[in-house]
């Protein structure tokens, strides 16, 4: 079985680090558990993992987060990967800090990202994995937050939550989206 596992962000060195590319984080840190590395495809940078004989492809977007529907579309036409086995992972300042959430379908909630993949793939039905990033914030300042850096407190508990990010990611490709949402959802 084929799974496409998408983590959503932007790239360039001055956003790296930023709580909205923490789905690029997030399959950094996989990659590197599984020894893989990513290279330059078309539309998006790629690794590729195995787990219990599944082959996962892992992508992070090179279209910028507003346009990665572009990107996950043409992945799923060119390995034939069906829709449920798409998992987005993303940030959502509607969950504090930390908190994980697995969804298999939902709306945008006002995120461009996963705006563009709806438009483009035809609809809300995928999963995805929200990567709570707090909304911590004045007034109007939403997209200096999420463009911001982590601070030091959120820093020192990142690896700890990209553990369990791989965790989540790994039993989707492996269990299936229900069984892992009770076993992980809270």
């Amino acid at each position: 079985m084929k799974y496409l596992i998408v983590g959503l962000g932007n790239i360039g060195p001055e956003y790296e680090l930023t709580r909205h590319n923490i789905g690029f984080l997030a399959l950094d840190h996989i990659a590197a558990e599984k020894s893989s590395a990513f290279t330059l495809e078309k539309l998006a940078l790629k690794a590729e993992i195995q787990h219990k004989g599944r082959q996962i492809h892992l992508i992070k977007p090179t279209t910028y987060m507003n346009l990665s529907g572009k990107a996950v579309n043409y992945w799923m036409q060119q390995l034939k990967i069906p829709k449920e086995n798409v998992l987005v992972i993303v940030d959502d300042v509607a969950l504090p800090f930390g908190k994980l959430r697995l969804r298999t379908k939902g709306s945008s909630a006002g995120h461009n990202g996963l705006k563009n993949i709806e438009d483009l793939t035809g609809g809300q039905n995928y999963s995805r994995l929200k990567f709570g990033i707090g909304d911590d914030y004045p007034k109007g300042q939403q997209i200096k937050y999420v463009l911001g850096n982590f601070n030091k407190d959120e820093s020192a508990e990142l690896p700890l939550l990209l553990d369990r990010t791989a965790q989540i990611i790994l039993s989707f490709c492996s269990i299936g989206a229900a069984r892992t949402m009770n076993q992980f959802n809270d």
